[in-house]
């Protein structure tokens, strides 16, 4: 059976950095931090001597994609997603009007979920008793309500689900609606993640487990992939969910095609909870994976979006196995290597979809979007990081994007300049 070509065209985006495809890709290609001193009160309250700083969304507003009752019934994750739908479904001029809504379907993921709904509402319990629990508890804090939101919204009535696969989520998510498309499933898919995780829990969680940054003081500094001095991840929020459709029916309603997804590779760890393998395994699978199912060599690739989350022994791991896959085409400096989490900081489930979308603008725009803050870079990460500023004019034909989680979750995404 003869598989769909399988191409992206729309973009939606809301993170730290920016909201909306072209704000947030001139946040990136800028280096501009999106990372600050945490504002939300009961997470300043509660992490008094611990980390206070994430890329926290300041001025995000809900009722611009829901009505007031909707907000009201919606978890700050569910409202990003919603946001990211909208305006990817703007980016890519789809009328969902023209559409068969059986065969347009929604695959969105978060790796935390409701978290803030969890705190409020176990407060409410508490504090006032059952009865005072909202009726909307439930289906405000579950995964899988992203989803379920979007496809209401827009009449999705095709594939519909949600992937959970921690900081893989989102990445897994556009792979497996990759899947949806080429099997002949849907002939449009909505793929992505979002996450709102600034919660108080989720960042004590995190602090205890030591893997958080601390760098107080210097908040925009705090996030430092491969670089020797640096101290655990910066928590992000935000969401971001790519529009993708078969080649056909892309180009029977003329629409503009950002970028063609041709490999996705998807593997497990089975070494430990939190700690990646040392020697890079089980990314280094996924990787060769995604260049299998695409038909490519290494040395086709001239950009990876590293998962590069500012962890000592994430970043090291992650190094080790892109040599593994990449060899000399990678330790002569011929492909370029950068991690966007050092703006955006980690959206945990929401960032693979959020540096997909930095790959696929890379390619169209024939930018390398930089790492930032590599002021001393780590001996044993010794590859090309485009340290501090973006590089223009640089042809991008083919790049991938890395996600790794918590569990031994590898996904990765290869994506290529569109050639009809």
């Amino acid at each position: 059976m003869t598989k769909e070509r399988v191409v992206v065209t729309g973009i939606g985006t809301v993170s730290s950095v920016g909201t909306g495809r072209q704000e947030f890709w001139n946040g990136i290609v800028e280096g501009r931090s999106g990372v600050k001193r945490v504002t939300t009160a009961r997470v300043v309250e509660k992490m008094q001597s611990a980390c206070k700083i994430a890329a926290e969304i300041v001025d995000f507003d809900p009722s611009k994609y829901l009505e007031p009752k909707q907000v009201r019934r919606t978890d700050r994750f569910i409202q990003f997603a919603v946001a990211a739908a909208q305006l990817a479904v703007d980016d890519a001029k789809l009328d969902m009007k023209q559409e068969d809504p059986t065969r347009v379907g929604v695959v969105v993921g978060s790796a935390a979920g409701g978290f803030e709904t969890i705190e409020n509402q176990y407060r409410v319990l508490m504090e006032r008793g059952p009865d005072r629990c909202s009726p909307f508890t439930v289906p405000m804090l579950i995964v899988n309500m992203a989803a379920g939101w979007v496809s209401i919204l827009h009449n999705a009535k095709g594939p519909n689900s949600c992937t959970v696969t921690a900081c893989a989520t989102s990445a897994n998510s556009i792979g497996d609606a990759y899947m949806m498309i080429q099997r002949g499933d849907a002939d449009v898919m909505f793929a992505g993640g979002s996450e709102a995780p600034i919660t108080a829990l989720c960042m004590a969680g995190f602090s205890s487990a030591r893997t958080l940054s601390t760098r107080n003081a210097e908040p925009e500094k705090a996030s430092r992939p491969f670089d020797k001095d640096r101290d655990g991840f910066v928590m992000g929020e935000g969401g971001a969910i790519l529009i993708l459709e078969s080649l056909p029916h892309a180009q029977k309603r003329g629409a503009k095609i950002l970028a063609e997804l041709v490999g996705y590779g998807m593997t497990g760890d089975a070494w430990d909870i939190v700690q990646p393998c040392a020697d890079g395994n089980g990314a280094a699978r996924a990787m060769q994976a995604a260049l299998k199912q695409a038909g490519m060599k290494p040395e086709d690739v001239q950009y990876i979006n590293a998962h590069g989350t500012s962890t000592p022994l994430g970043d090291r791991a992650e190094t080790t196995a892109i040599k593994t896959v990449f060899g000399e085409h990678a330790t002569n400096h011929k492909v370029a290597v950068s991690s966007s989490k050092s703006m955006t900081g980690h959206l945990l489930g929401a960032a693979g979809a959020l540096e997909a979308a930095v790959c696929i603008m890379a390619i169209n725009d024939s930018i390398l979007p930089p790492t930032i803050n590599l002021d001393n870079p780590d001996p044993e990460c010794d590859l090309d990081y485009v340290a501090k500023v973006a590089r223009k004019g640089v042809n991008i034909d083919v790049a991938l994007s890395n996600s790794f989680g918590f569990g031994g979750h590898n996904a990765c995404l290869l994506f290529k300049k569109f050639k009809s």
